[in-house]
């Protein structure tokens, strides 16, 4: 079977496919045929060579996918054979076959795709963490979403708008009229405006309950302060340390030095009643319990129509650079993803 490697740091052309044997599945695992694998930015952060969590390369990248199930291993019901699936991996998900815990494999609904099933694991565990979990959203409570065009932000502005809140979402210009379309009530272009000064415009100077913000460095100061008391601030990722298409170390420590180091003390927290918290999703593998009732609940927000993935633009495993390009280059409204 094929796979793409990542064999060292680099720009996206690193990426190459190599051919390795079919796996079996251990007891306790099922081999899920894949029609489809979801490229996240913990990927691309792997290839730059700044994801702490990345195994030494050469690596198999890859969290999420989608497909059917063609073997079983011990322990596992042969009734699971010939379903359609969708499954969370820890690495490897860029392979034409895979063997996942079972656990982390779901049937996927009728109706929804192996491509939707693929865009659905990360990015809407992810917002489901942020908005419903830590984040505790509620009616009439408004929301800030950096990056509200990628894949989190549509799944965060899809969770928070069917709890009733309000969204403020930054992104391009050009995605504008798209997150319009699906109930953003208020877009900024982080590019052209500053978005601390436009969140108090909009709110009448008061702030916003929810920020959840996945670019790091002197945003995270800036996304705290646009909160309004008890607001909480939810951050999920180092965006701005990714500049560029090749390792940036430069960009790497602006970033880290950027990083309020000093701000969320205890007694600034207290006396401010604000809160701030941390996703990763890729550290709870030991809470599989957990992530399995929320993607539960995901799951049947789907089959109530409250969420759907969508799907931007798909690319075969001989244009995994090209794929990588595409959202380095900020072009996706939504899932990016790799087709055997």
């Amino acid at each position: 079977m094929r796979q793409i490697w990542i064999p060292r740091p680099g720009l996206p052309e690193v990426l190459e496919i190599r051919e390795t044997e079919l796996p079996e599945p251990k007891p306790h695992e099922m081999r899920i045929k894949v029609e489809a694998a979801g490229v996240n930015f913990a990927d691309i952060s792997g290839r730059l060579g700044i994801y702490q969590d990345l195994p030494p390369m050469p690596v198999v990248v890859g969290y999420e996918v989608g497909g059917c199930i063609d073997k079983v291993g011990e322990n596992v019901d042969p009734e699971w054979l010939g379903k359609d699936v969708l499954g969370l991996t820890r690495f490897g998900g860029y392979s034409e076959s895979i063997c996942v815990g079972q656990q982390q494999v779901f049937q996927r609904p009728v109706g929804m795709t192996a491509l939707e099933g693929a865009a659905l694991p990360v990015n809407y565990l992810t917002a489901y963490q942020l908005v419903c979990v830590m984040g505790g959203i509620r009616a009439g409570e408004t929301v800030l979403v950096h990056s509200a065009g990628g894949g989190v932000g549509i799944a965060a502005i899809q969770l928070a708008k069917h709890r009733g809140a309000k969204v403020i979402g930054t992104a391009s210009t050009g995605k504008h009229d798209y997150l319009t379309q699906i109930g953003v009530d208020h877009c900024i272009d982080y590019r052209k405006e500053d978005f601390e000064k436009k969140v108090m415009e909009i709110t009448g100077g008061a702030g916003v309950e929810l920020v959840l913000d996945a670019v790091g460095g002197k945003s995270f100061k800036k996304s705290y302060r646009s909160l309004a008391a008890t607001g909480r601030l939810g951050m999920f990722g180092i965006s701005s340390a990714a500049v560029g298409k090749s390792r940036n170390r430069i960009a790497f420590f602006k970033m880290v030095a950027n990083l309020p180091w000093f701000k969320f003390t205890p007694i600034e927290l207290i006396n401010h009643n604000k809160g701030v918290f941390g996703v990763n999703l890729g550290r709870l593998w030991g809470e599989l319990d957990r992530v399995e009732s929320w993607m539960e609940d995901l799951l049947e927000l789907y089959c109530e129509g409250h969420i759907k993935p969508r799907v931007d633009a798909t690319f075969e495993f001989s244009e995994a650079a090209e794929a990588h390009h595409y959202i380095q280059d900020r072009k996706n409204i939504g899932k990016v993803l790799l087709v055997p």
